[in-house]
C-alpha cells in the first residue's frame, strides 16, 4: 500500500493593549475577544447568516461494547460532547457537559467496564489531560498530571489498561506509558526514547504492541514493543527514510497490514492510502483511498488480499471506521460538500448504506449547494519536459453574472491538503456573496506523493508562494473571474501564504485574511511550543543555523511587511501553543505603520483557532462584512 502521513511565548494581556496605537485604533471587548478595527455589524448580516451558524456535524466515537448503539461527537450548544446514538436515526442522548470541547474519546473494550476515557483542554491550550468516564454513574476524574500534553489513549483488547503519551517528563519529549485501569495513579513509563512516539495497536493477545516514531511527514518509523520484555524492536528497518502509515494486527498475531511508500497489495490504485480498520474477527480489512482529494471506501478479504471498491458512497470524505463487534457491519463518517459529516453504517454482506445521524443545516436547502470543481493549472516549473500542473478546487457561484470576484482559500499544515468538505462559510461566500471559492493544494501538500510534499521544503519555501502566483496568472487569462477583485485567505501555515501573498502580489489583491498565521519563522521557531519544534525545524529549516536564520528572517512577511498597503483581517487565539500570539500582534503593528486598514480579533479563551461557537459567529460576521468592504466594492 501507498500513504502519505497526515497526520512562544504568550504575551499578557496587558502588552497586547500596549501595542494598540494609543488614539489610532479603537480596541473593545466582548466578553472573551478583544476587538480592534472591526466596524459594528449590521443587522442584516447576522439574520442571514443566522442558518449558516447553527449547522453542525457528527463524528463517530465508538459502537457501543454490544454493538447495539453508537457514540458521536456533536455540538448541541457552545461546545462539541459526546453523545449516544441508540439505532439508525434515532434521538441523541448527550453524555457529557463541558464548556470546553471534549476530544479524543476511547471507550472501553470490556462490556463489564462502562467507562471511556477522553480528553480536555482549557481555553485552547492543547495541553490535553485524560480523564475517565463511568457511564453507570455519571462521574469522572483527571487521570494525568494537569499541565503536561497527553493523548492517543489505546485500550488493551482485554480493556484493563491503555497507552498513550505524555510530555510530562520533560515538556518536550513524546514518552509513552501504560496504565492499569485499576491503578492509574501507577502510571508506569514504557518508552523514553525521546523524540515523538504514539501507540498503533495491540497484539490480539495484548503481549505485544506495534508503536510509531514520528520525524516528519516523509519519515516516521514503526516498532514492536514486547509488553514483558520492554524489548523495543523496529519493523522492517531500512537505511531509506520511510514513512508509514496505520498499521494493524492480523487476528491471529503473526502479520501485520501496514501502509508505506511502497505499493504491495494494492499495486492497481495510483493514490495514498489512508485510514486502516480491521474486524475483530480478522477477515475483512477496511481502507480509504483519497484520489486526487475524493475519498473512496475499499474493502479487503485477509484471507485472499482480493479488494473491491464499495459503490454507491456520494463524493465527499469519508473517515473515522469501526467495525461493529460482530464484523458484518462498519461504521464511519461521510462529508460532502453538500452534507456536514454524519454517521453511516455499511452492511458488508450486500453493501447497502443506512444513515445513523442526522446532523441539522439550520433549515437550508443543501441541494442548492456548490459541489466544487477539480481543476489544474500550470505553474513555474516543470515535471520532465511538461510544464507542473497543479490542482485546485473551484466553487462557483449559481444565479451570479460573471466575471466573479475570487476568493483564494489556502490550506495550512504545510503538509495539509485541500478536500472538498462540507464548510458553511464557504457555501456562504459562495451561494450568498457570489464570489467564486478557489482552493488550491499548492507545492508540498500532501495526497500527491513523496515528491511533492518535499517540493517546499528548507530553501524552497517560497517557491510554494510562487505557486499562487501562477494561479493570480491563470485566473487573469479566465473571463468569468474579476481578476482586479481577488482576495485570499488561510489559517496556520495558510495564514504565513496570505501574509507571503500580499507582500508578493500586492499590488493584484484587494484584501487578505490571515488567521492564526506565521509572520517571522524565526521568532515563530523560537516560540512555539517545546513539543512541537523539532518537528518544525525539519520542515521549514532550523532557525539555530545562521545561514538559516538569514534566510528565513529574509522571507518572513514581518520583514517585509511594508509592501502590504491592501486591507487585513487577522484573527488570532490567546492561548495558541503552535503559532503564538506574539506572530499576529507583530504583523498587526507593522502593517499599521504604513497607514493600512487592518481589523484584529483576539480570543483570550481559545488556541490554535476558535472551537467555540460564540466566537466561531462573530469571526463569521467579521469577515462577511470586511469582504463585503473590500472585495465586493
Amino acid at each position: 500500500m501507498k500513504r502519505v502521513v497526515l497526520l512562544v511565548t504568550i504575551l499578557p494581556v496587558l502588552l497586547i493593549a500596549s501595542l494598540v496605537c494609543s488614539g489610532e485604533v479603537e480596541r473593545r471587548e466582548i466578553g472573551n475577544l478583544v476587538i480592534e478595527g472591526i466596524p459594528e455589524f449590521p443587522q442584516r448580516i447576522i439574520d442571514r447568516m443566522l442558518q449558516y451558524r447553527n449547522t453542525r456535524s457528527a463524528s463517530l466515537r465508538s459502537w457501543d461494547a454490544e454493538g447495539k448503539g453508537i457514540y458521536i461527537s456533536t455540538r448541541f450548544g457552545e461546545t462539541s460532547q459526546i453523545h449516544y446514538v441508540e439505532k439508525a436515526g434515532a434521538t441523541r442522548r448527550q453524555v457529557t457537559f463541558f464548556s470546553e470541547p471534549v476530544r479524543g474519546a476511547s471507550f472501553c473494550p470490556d462490556p463489564n467496564r462502562r467507562c471511556f476515557l477522553f480528553t480536555k483542554d482549557v481555553g485552547g491550550s492543547e495541553f490535553y489531560q485524560i480523564l475517565h468516564f463511568d457511564l453507570d454513574t455519571g462521574t469522572y476524574k483527571m487521570l494525568t498530571d494537569g499541565t503536561s500534553r497527553n493523548g492517543a489513549m489505546l485500550w488493551s483488547n482485554k480493556g484493563d489498561r491503555f497507552i498513550f503519551f505524555s510530555t510530562k517528563r520533560n515538556g518536550r519529549d513524546w514518552d509513552l506509558y501504560i496504565t492499569d485501569i485499576e491503578r492509574p495513579e501507577e502510571s508506569e513509563p514504557v518508552v523514553t526514547e525521546g523524540g515523538f512516539w504514539y501507540p498503533g495497536e495491540w497484539s490480539p493477545d495484548d503481549a505485544r504492541l506495534i508503536l510509531v516514531r514520528y520525524v516528519s511527514a516523509n519519515e516516521s518509523y514503526p516498532y514492536l514493543f514486547d509488553v514483558k520484555t520492554r524489548e523495543l524492536t523496529q519493523f522492517r528497518p531500512s537505511k531509506e527514510k520511510i514513512a508509514y502509515g496505520g498499521a494493524v494486527w492480523a487476528k491471529h498475531g503473526e502479520g501485520i497490514f501496514f501502509t508505506s511508500k511502497e505499493r504491495i497489495i494494492t499495486e492497481e490504485i495510483p493514490w495514498d492510502v489512508g485510514n486502516l480498520e480491521i474486524s475483530d474477527q480478522g477477515d475483512k480489512l477496511a481502507f480509504t483511498v483519497n484520489e486526487d482529494g475524493i475519498g473512496k471506501l475499499y474493502i479487503l478479504d485477509t484471507g485472499s488480499l482480493k479488494y473491491e471498491q464499495v459503490p454507491g458512497i456520494p463524493v465527499g470524505q469519508i473517515y473515522g471506521l469501526e467495525f461493529n463487534p460482530d464484523g458484518r457491519r462498519l461504521a464511519f463518517v461521510l462529508n460532502t460538500p453538500q452534507t456536514p459529516g454524519d454517521v453511516f453504517v455499511l452492511n458488508i454482506d450486500d453493501y447497502s448504506l443506512e444513515r445513523w445521524t442526522y446532523s441539522e443545516v439550520g433549515g437550508l436547502e443543501t441541494d442548492s449547494f456548490v459541489v466544487p470543481e477539480l481543476i489544474h493549472y500550470e505553474t513555474f516549473d516543470k515535471v520532465g519536459k511538461r510544464p507542473r500542473m497543479l490542482p485546485a478546487f473551484y466553487y462557483k457561484p449559481k444565479g451570479v453574472e460573471a466575471p466573479y470576484p475570487v476568493l483564494i482559500d489556502i490550506h495550512g499544515g504545510p503538509e495539509g491538503q485541500e478536500r472538498p468538505y462540507f464548510s458553511a462559510s464557504t457555501q456562504y461566500t459562495v451561494n450568498e456573496l457570489g464570489i467564486a471559492v478557489i482552493a488550491p493544494n499548492v507545492r508540498g501538500s500532501s495526497g500527491y506523493g513523496k515528491s511533492y510534499i518535499k517540493l517546499d521544503n528548507g530553501y524552497k519555501r517560497e517557491e510554494s508562494v510562487r505557486d499562487i502566483g501562477k494561479l493570480l496568472d491563470w485566473i487573469e487569462k479566465q473571463p468569468e473571474f474579476d481578476a482586479s477583485r481577488v482576495a485570499v485567505i488561510g489559517g496556520s501555515y495558510g495564514g504565513y501564504m496570505v501574509l507571503a501573498s500580499m507582500t508578493h502580489y500586492n499590488d493584484r489583491l484587494r484584501a487578505g485574511i490571515d488567521l492564526v498565521g506565521i509572520s517571522n519563522f524565526v521568532t515563530f521557531l523560537e516560540n512555539t511550543k517545546e513539543y512541537r519544534r523539532d518537528l518544525r525545524r525539519v520542515e521549514y529549516g532550523d532557525e539555530r543555523d545562521p545561514e538559516m536564520r538569514t534566510f528565513l528572517t529574509e522571507i518572513s512577511p514581518l520583514t517585509n511587511a511594508h509592501k502590504i498597503t491592501k486591507p487585513m483581517l487577522i484573527v488570532q487565539g490567546l492561548n495558541d501553543p503552535r503559532v503564538p500570539v506574539g506572530e499576529s500582534e507583530q504583523i498587526v503593528e507593522a502593517i499599521r505603520k504604513n497607514k493600512s486598514e487592518v481589523w484584529y480579533l483576539l480570543a483570550k479563551d481559545e488556541g490554535h483557532g476558535f472551537r467555540k461557537k460564540t466566537n466561531r459567529d462573530y469571526y463569521s460576521y467579521a469577515l462577511v462584512l470586511f469582504l463585503e468592504r473590500y472585495l465586493l466594492q
